[in-house]
């Protein structure tokens, strides 16, 4: 059975524990990254981070955007909405669909 974890910092994460999701709070980039990768080799289907996290860590996520498994899902932090996580879903969205749907003329 897959799993789903959320990554980023305390403050941002600790509600999802709430919804029965693991949580790994990480702060610093290298250990996000080998949390990241952990995860990823250990069931994970779904792998939430936090904007602030995934902008320290690019080219390491950037490994599992064309594999199916896990789906790192982009989410705001108590920071606020840097808005990479919609930027993130409209060009999943477009590359599955091969148009951008949110276009309007």
């Amino acid at each position: 059975m897959y799993k789903i974890a959320v990554l980023g910092d305390y403050d941002s994460i600790y509600g999802f524990a709430a919804l029965g999701l693991d949580v790994f709070p990480q702060e610093d980039p290298e250990e996000a990254a080998k949390k990241l990768h952990e995860l990823a080799g250990g069931g994970y289907a779904v792998i939430y981070m936090t904007e602030k996290l995934a902008a320290e860590l690019d080219t390491v996520i950037d490994r599992y955007t064309e594999r199916a498994f896990p789906a790192i899902i982009l989410i705001p932090g108590v920071s606020g909405n840097t808005g990479r996580g919609v930027e993130s879903v409209r060009k999943s969205v477009e590359q599955a669909v091969g148009a951008d749907i949110l276009f309007s003329k």
